[in-house]
């Protein structure tokens, strides 16, 4: 079941001055905070307490690593989150939280002890539709070597993402790409039964 935080529905009207975003969790190293699931709820507290309003949070799920064989079984999640930052503030807040939780940034895919990723704040696109759908278009042996060297919005690799989609689909279903104009679960939707197949909930 999804945890409704504050606890307000993400189709609801945000107050003036701010905006939805949306943000994935990951984790599939024990730290300090404890295993994965641990190190995600420690996150999510992080994350309020830099003054986000959480009002949805997602079951925690287990997913294999990607690509296959890459490493232990992720725990992932997704909030909606209710606040005023702008997109380049809610990326600093959450590489800080990241840090602060041990998280060191080697090699893209790594084994990672927090991953927090901007997937979406409002209907935003940046910095425009010809440079987000070139990194939506990015073959998957280039994804694992290239980093865009700015924030792209849209998260290019969420809707081809079962780890992402299934909850973020407990916490934002109705959202709708800006670009593909299709919602949450019309892309999680859309995805393979074999793609789908290895996300499960956490016991």
């Amino acid at each position: 079941m999804s945890q409704d935080a504050d606890r307000g529905e993400t189709g609801g009207n945000l107050p003036q001055n701010r905006s939805l975003l949306l943000v994935a969790l990951g984790s599939n190293m024990p730290s300090d905070a404890g295993s994965p699931a641990q190190v995600l709820q420690k996150a999510v507290a992080e994350i309020v307490q830099a003054g986000a309003v959480i009002r949805a949070e997602s079951r925690y799920y287990v997913t294999p690593a990607v690509p296959a064989g890459s490493g232990p079984d992720f725990v992932n999640a997704a909030l909606a989150l209710e606040t005023h930052w702008s997109a380049m503030e809610a990326i600093t807040v959450l590489h800080g939280i990241e840090a602060k939780l041990g998280r060191r940034r080697t090699k893209r895919w790594a084994e990672r002890i927090i991953d927090l990723d901007l997937l979406a704040v409002d209907a935003a696109i940046r910095p425009n539709v010809a440079t987000v759908r070139q990194w939506m278009a990015l073959p998957l042996e280039e994804q694992q070597e290239k980093a865009p060297g700015q924030l792209i919005l849209p998260h290019p690799r969420m809707h081809e993402r079962a780890f992402v989609l299934e909850p973020l689909a407990d916490v934002a279903p109705d959202w709708v790409h800006p670009i593909l104009r299709k919602s949450v679960i019309e892309m999680r939707d859309a995805l393979s039964a074999e793609a789908r197949a290895p996300i499960v909930p956490l016991d």
